[in-house]
């Protein structure tokens, strides 16, 4: 009887999966979700192209893999995200390259200020050969823990505060929150402001209570952070043009099929071109918005400030020479 009862399970699971109109085997087949986190809320071109390369991986696998987002913070700032990628707690996650330069070291030079002529030149330059070397070094550095799967556009990065800043002069005094790397923090004390490294989930509080008087970053963000409410003075400094990286938890990975990770590869490459045209659009019509919720924009003297930040280039960037030479030289 023991026998019997064992040899008719599988013929009813293969009944049952006829009568709900499934494939045979369809009950038995495991169902992922993949968990994913950003910054940013719902809607924002970062979290947005995942969400659509979440549906992308659905389809093609037929339902087999799935992402779920967790916007706004959900899950903690990038430094959070980053651990829980490292141990398999988060499968994707969108971080500044700000957070990763201090295990890639390489990555640094996209810190530097004034690196990039201006947005076109950035994207000449990770969507070629040296935008896949650097990603490389991530994968292949035992520290990191990540896989990363793609480039972002995070447009250019200027400051905002309560007053107009045009020239280095106006910085004296302000302190700036800027991101948790010392080379950032360095570039706003050259460019005469007080940079203070502090997490991102903290910034509207310190913004709010003055224990900063300003940040620096994108339009959008400035938008979709609500940080417009206490900083209505966006001042044109262009400062930095940093790209952003979307990763993978490397444990996650290595227990992937080799077809899944030819399909991941596939879906991140058009993932990385699909966030630029949202974010292109996005940045076209924030300026308007901010504008019309009371930001004034301001245009700042940027030859005063990249003199001002060359001792910065010249501290970090000796020992990447070469590869600033081969970025320059991207046309």
């Amino acid at each position: 009887m023991l026998f019997r009862r064992h040899f008719l399970l599988p013929g009813a699971t293969a009944l049952l999966a006829l009568a709900l109109g499934l494939p045979s085997g369809a009950l038995a087949q495991t169902k992922t979700v993949w968990k994913a986190s950003d910054v940013h809320p719902l809607g924002y071109p970062t979290v947005e192209a995942i969400v659509r390369m979440g549906k992308k991986l659905e389809a093609a696998t037929s339902g087999r893999i799935s992402i779920q987002m967790y916007p706004s913070m959900q899950l903690g700032g990038e430094k959070e995200m980053i651990e829980q990628a490292q141990v398999g707690a988060l499968q994707i996650a969108r971080i500044s390259v700000g957070a990763m330069g201090p295990v890639v070291d390489e990555l640094n030079v996209f810190n530097l200020p004034f690196i990039f002529r201006d947005e076109n030149h950035m994207r000449k330059v990770i969507d070629g050969p040296i935008g896949d070397e650097l990603l490389e070094k991530i994968n292949s550095n035992p520290a990191s823990r990540i896989v990363a799967l793609g480039w972002m556009d995070a447009g250019v990065r200027n400051v905002y505060g309560k007053k107009p800043v045009t020239v280095p002069a106006d910085l004296k005094g302000q302190k700036i929150r800027m991101m948790g790397n010392p080379i950032f923090v360095e570039t706003m004390n050259a460019m005469g402001g007080n940079g203070i490294a502090m997490g991102f989930n903290e910034l509207y509080s310190a913004l709010e209570t003055g224990v900063v008087d300003g940040a620096e970053n994108n339009p959008p963000t400035l938008l979709a952070q609500n940080h417009y409410l206490v900083s209505k003075v966006y001042s044109e400094t262009g400062h930095l043009i940093i790209p952003e990286i979307f990763i993978f938890s490397k444990r996650t990975w290595d227990g992937l099929s080799a077809d899944d990770k030819a399909l991941l590869k596939k879906l991140s490459r058009e993932t990385q071109f699909e966030e630029r045209k949202l974010w292109d659009e996005k940045t076209a019509t924030a300026e308007g918005e901010l504008k019309a919720k009371g930001v004034q924009f301001v245009k700042a003297d940027k030859t005063a400030f990249y003199k001002a930040t060359q001792p910065i280039r010249d501290k970090y960037g000796a020992k990447y020479a070469a590869l600033l030479k081969r970025i320059e030289d991207t046309k």
